[in-house]
């Protein structure tokens, strides 16, 4: 029977958080959370821009190769698409097998990455209109083209 009461006392003894601890805690971690969001949302947007610019950079390449073996760019018609599926046009010649890029990109908010050949801004565009999918905008909403990265 001395076991079970020691038991009973020790139980008695404990105590839980009272409301305003937790209370307290809560705040702290809304603060926190309140400090890093921002930071990482921001975060986010950064390296969409970078991937986007990564992409562009890959295609530009792609397109500097399909130039060296079939002597010009693509068409605006035939655009993009080109440097993965050999276009119906028999004046391509020396396309290369297995293409110039693995697949179709998409932009890091899901479309297509845009070309014109002859371009605006330089021989060919090749670009991405942000994540509102509109011309111009600011930020993360801004155009992203070849034409930055000279």
């Amino acid at each position: 029977m001395k076991m079970t009461t020691g038991l009973v006392r020790s139980a008695r003894g404990m105590r839980g958080f009272t409301l305003i601890e937790i209370m307290v805690v809560v705040i702290i971690i809304g603060l926190l959370a309140a400090i890093v969001a921002p930071n990482v949302i921001g975060r986010i947007d950064d390296a969409q821009i970078t991937k986007a610019r990564a992409d562009i950079g890959a295609i530009e390449d792609a397109m500097k190769f399909y130039r060296l073996d079939n002597f010009s760019y693509p068409t605006t018609e035939q655009g993009i698409d080109a440097l993965v599926t050999q276009p119906n046009d028999p004046s391509i010649r020396n396309w290369k097998p297995g293409g110039y890029l693995d697949g179709m990109p998409t932009d890091p908010w899901g479309n297509p990455y845009l070309y014109l050949n002859p371009g605006n801004n330089g021989e060919i565009d090749i670009y991405t209109l942000g994540r509102d999918g509109r011309p111009g905008g600011e930020g993360i909403d801004a155009d992203i083209g070849n034409w930055d990265e000279q």
